[in-house]
């Protein structure tokens, strides 16, 4: 029995219901519980909350992480990794010590049969040109060198500076607003138009589990939601596909039916771990 998972928005380093290291704890449960049965992982992005790779350092902390996820690979197990908004600046760090892809763009692949269409998720879609104008900006190589030359205690502090401002911008990062305003699912109808053939559309960047049906009645749109709130991941299995909760199975994937939609929110109460 073939299985993959996908899982994405770890934001290793950044506080979320649980601190960081806590939350590293159960992701590390989960690649010894869960991940091992696997044959494939991917990592689609924001595995990090912010990450810069110089020519022989790396940042401080995530080692009980970066170590499990070399242990799978020398057991076998094909490891796919995402550059997300947060860790853009991965170089080829994991490429050349543990020998796992990267990819900064969605790609299109076949597994068990089926045509998935893969990948982070920022960016995509119609609107939010603010975001996409600093984004061409942060992969520009002067911009990246300008970067390398600040000391790493001001570069860190700078980012992660940055990144509080950042996530401060979206406090209504875990309420659902359907198909017209929800952007990724509106970009997954849109890629409809030219890849009519395609069986799934996964993402991360949104933060929510979604299992969303499109308008095709065959195409879903998947969203592995994050470990700030969720402990979500995606599973496929035999040419089925599940969104699935690690030690919170109080949360509920959000689907097309409306009833879906704010069960989450309630859930968390006053631990909205975006606020």
């Amino acid at each position: 029995m073939s299985k993959i998972l996908f899982a994405s928005d770890f934001h290793l380093g950044q506080k979320g219901l649980t601190s960081s290291q806590e939350r590293e704890r159960a992701l590390i449960r989960w690649m010894n519980e869960v991940a091992t049965q696997a044959d494939e992982i991917f990592f689609i992005g924001d595995v990090f909350d912010f990450w810069y790779e110089y020519k022989t350092v790396i940042p401080k902390g995530f080692s009980r992480f970066i170590g499990t996820m070399g242990n799978l690979v020398d057991q076998g197990k094909k490891i796919n990794l995402f550059t997300g908004n947060h860790d853009m600046w991965i170089f080829d760090y994991f490429t050349n010590e543990f020998g796992i892809p990267l990819y900064r763009q969605p790609i299109i692949i076949e597994r068990q049969g089926k045509k998935i269409l893969i990948g982070h998720g920022d960016g995509l879609g119609p609107g939010d040109y603010m975001y996409k104008f600093i984004k061409k900006i942060f992969n520009n190589g002067l911009c990246i060198k300008l970067f390398h030359w600040i000391h790493p205690s001001i570069g860190m502090y700078i980012a992660n500076a940055w990144s509080t401002s950042s996530r401060m911008g979206h406090k209504d990062i875990y309420n659902f607003y359907g198909e017209d305003k929800e952007i990724l699912l509106r970009y997954c109808e849109d890629q409809l138009i030219e890849n009519k053939d395609i069986d799934f559309m996964i993402f991360g960047h949104r933060h929510l589990p979604i299992n969303y049906l499109l308008s095709n009645n065959h195409t879903r749109y998947i969203n592995t939601g994050d470990w700030l709130a969720f402990q979500s991941y995606a599973t496929m299995v035999n040419g089925e596909m599940n969104v699935q909760f690690f030690e919170r199975n109080h949360f509920k994937v959000i689907t097309n039916d409306p009833s879906t939609w704010n069960f989450n929110l309630g859930q968390m109460g006053n631990q909205i771990p975006y606020l």
